[in-house]
């Protein structure tokens, strides 16, 4: 059996339908038929029910169905291997979510080494997560982490941001109804699609609907002047944000959602061993301090 082959026979397990993996797989779907019936020869049985709503494993497909994936997994394995070890002694790549904790960031440059930072927005870095390129990720949560390894580094309540000539800036304390005339600064779904929608979904449950939400710029000097100059316009930030541009105040809401970034990173990594060190030496962070160096950004 070729390697290929049992990719092929997978693809199809999985689908159950010769089209449709033909399509995943990139080759015709008579080339995938013939592979398929070539493997059939040679183990000298059928692997499939061939129906015309698609084709579903025999009991030898089923059979054959879990070690396939076990050589499948070992051959990506080996590559994984072999491109670490091709890269030597390289620099951890590692993606920084705009906004994240300046702390984390400062571990990660005195415990990896000259790690190679990269400014990438959430959805980017798990992509590049799962393709090998690179080996660990700094997100803010909720995300789609299913299948990483997730170490949670900071843990800080979001409040609302907003200019100091604010009407609201005059309070001391806030209640979310105090926001029901309020529009929303907030940050483009497509850069952190689960934490987007998980803090709208918890602004919602605690009584406040914003008037209208309005993207924001993607650098915090930006955002700061977008507030500053907008009347009716609050952010959700945390505490540190205050203090980024001249003529900002936050305040405290009750109950209000938390902000939580984590490092994640590959459990089947050659070296997760290291990372999990790495991510242990780099936190958690539950201080609201204000943020220095180069992660400085939306979201979080």
């Amino acid at each position: 059996m070729e390697l290929r082959q049992l990719r092929y026979f997978e693809a199809v397990a999985r689908e159950e339908h010769l089209t449709r993996a033909a399509e995943i797989l990139g080759i015709r779907p008579t080339s995938l038929s013939q592979q398929i019936i070539a493997l059939e020869r040679e183990l000298g049985a059928p692997l499939f029910h061939r129906t015309p709503g698609g084709m579903a494993p025999t009991g030898a497909g089923r059979a054959l169905l879990p070690y396939a994936r076990r050589c499948l997994d070992a051959a990506e394995a080996g590559a994984r291997a072999v491109r670490h070890a091709a890269d030597g002694d390289r620099a951890w790549r590692v993606g920084v979510t705009p906004g994240a904790p300046a702390g984390v960031v400062a571990s990660l440059r005195a415990h990896a080494g000259d790690a190679d930072l990269r400014d990438l927005p959430v959805s980017r870095q798990l992509a590049r997560l799962r393709d090998g390129t690179l080996d660990m990720g700094l997100v803010v949560l909720p995300a789609d982490t299913g299948d990483l390894e997730v170490h949670v580094v900071g843990d800080v309540p979001l409040g609302a941001l907003m200019a100091s000539g604010h009407p609201l800036a005059a309070r001391g304390e806030l209640d979310w109804s105090d926001l029901r005339d309020q529009d929303l600064l907030w940050f483009d779904r497509d850069l952190a699609p689960g934490y987007h929608d998980a803090m709208l979904d918890a602004f919602h449950t605690a009584g406040w609907r914003p008037r209208h939400i309005r993207p924001g710029p993607p650098r915090r000097s930006l955002f700061a002047a977008e507030l500053a100059h907008t009347p009716s316009l609050v952010a959700m930030r945390p505490r540190r944000d205050e203090s980024v541009g001249a003529g900002l105040t936050w305040r405290r809401l009750p109950n209000a959602p938390r902000l939580r970034h984590a490092l994640v990173w590959d459990p089947s990594h050659p070296s997760a061993a290291r990372l999990r060190t790495l991510a242990a030496e780099a936190g958690p962070h539950t201080g609201e301090g204000t943020p220095r160096g180069r992660a400085a950004g939306l979201p979080g």
